[in-house]
């Protein structure tokens, strides 16, 4: 199986907005640990989280994980 790699725009798209990382967390409600990782290349988050971060900076998931 092929893995896929994305790189995250969470930092730029929280950035943007003017947010620390425990503001974000807590719009979404979920641990600031949470939003670290969801700002890391390599990070796993559950579909559930990807579709919160997404709906709440008003993008598609494609637009916050880019596919490399």
């Amino acid at each position: 199986m092929m893995e896929v790699n994305y790189h995250s725009m969470v930092k730029f798209y929280r950035q943007e907005r003017g947010l620390r990382q425990e503001d974000l967390a807590e719009e979404v409600e979920v641990s600031r640990r949470t939003i670290i990782n969801a700002e890391n290349d390599n990070c796993r988050l559950t579909l559930e989280t990807a579709m919160r971060l997404a709906a709440y900076f008003g993008v598609a998931l494609d637009q916050l994980f880019v596919r490399e």
